[in-house]
């Protein structure tokens, strides 16, 4: 007989967070696949847990995968936890389900905690219909590319974002969503859990009187018609490429095929920025 592959949700916090199941689960199985074996040690020991952990993380998820799948069909029972929260929502794992899968092996969730889900139920925004789009891009032109995609976009937008690079996020977020209402969501169920709403522009004025640190779930109102005119886009980017030094050609090649928009059109807006900054 094959084993089981359970996917543990783990506490985001507050140690509390942690269902009787998943306890018993934890205990039961023959291994644990954790994220950070450091990090789900501690839980293990403040429960008395004495499973035998392996490690499980993205850089090793490629060639570890098969290993446990392999260890499933002989029949041991196996729980993947991340480090915190629901395993495979924006941490490793999916290549793990998708082999247990192909291989037949039983794959059963033990649901739980979830930042994404404990700050939707608090955010004051629909929550009927949302989209999660997990980590942004770190690099500035792809992060602006795909929050230009979802511009016209009217479910409730969820991301979770570093706090290094929340400030520049909320940034494009204004410049190229609009003035939205936002939920930003930092350490939630730990000692210091803040949930900061208002205005993009407000909540970029909060954070400047005061860093924020730890784990940030950042919520987004969705579209309600409203649009920043594309030209206006178009010539935000056109600010920021002239400031890189790139020539008038090259910035309507590169924007006219970003924004499918005439690049003659997009050449006649970079000589009215140079006129007008001249």
């Amino acid at each position: 007989m094959v084993g089981t592959l359970y996917i543990v949700a783990t506490p985001i916090g507050n140690l509390e967070d942690i269902t009787l199941r998943a306890l018993r689960v934890l205990r039961e199985v023959d291994l644990i696949a954790a994220e950070d074996t450091r990090q789900t040690r501690k839980l293990l020991v403040h429960y008395g847990i004495a499973t035998r952990l392996t490690s499980y993380y993205d850089q090793v998820e490629a060639a570890r995968a098969s290993l446990l799948v392999k260890q499933l069909k002989s029949g041991k029972h196996i729980a993947l936890v991340s480090d915190a929260g629901t395993p495979t929502l924006s941490d490793p794992g999916f290549r793990l389900v998708q082999e247990a899968i192909r291989a037949a092996v039983p794959v059963i969730p033990v649901p739980g905690p979830s930042a994404l889900t404990a700050v939707l139920s608090v955010s004051g925004l629909p929550t009927d219909r949302f989209v999660f789009e997990g980590f942004l891009p770190t690099k500035k032109r792809e992060r602006r590319e795909r929050l230009q995609r979802l511009r016209e976009e009217d479910r409730t937008l969820v991301f979770y974002e570093a706090p290094h690079r929340l400030k520049e996020t909320l940034d494009d977020l204004l410049e190229l969503l609009g003035d939205r209402q936002v939920v930003l969501g930092r350490e939630v169920t730990k000692v210091y859990e803040e949930h900061i709403r208002g205005r993009i522009s407000e909540v970029i004025a909060e954070i400047g009187r005061k860093e924020p640190r730890g784990e940030i779930t950042l919520l987004i109102s969705g579209s309600a018609g409203e649009q920043i005119p594309l030209e206006d886009l178009i010539r935000a980017e056109i600010e920021e490429l002239l400031q890189k030094g790139l020539r008038v050609k090259e910035i309507a090649e590169v924007l006219g095929e970003r924004f499918s928009y005439p690049k003659r059109d997009v050449y006649r807006l970079v000589l009215e920025k140079e006129r007008e900054t001249s």
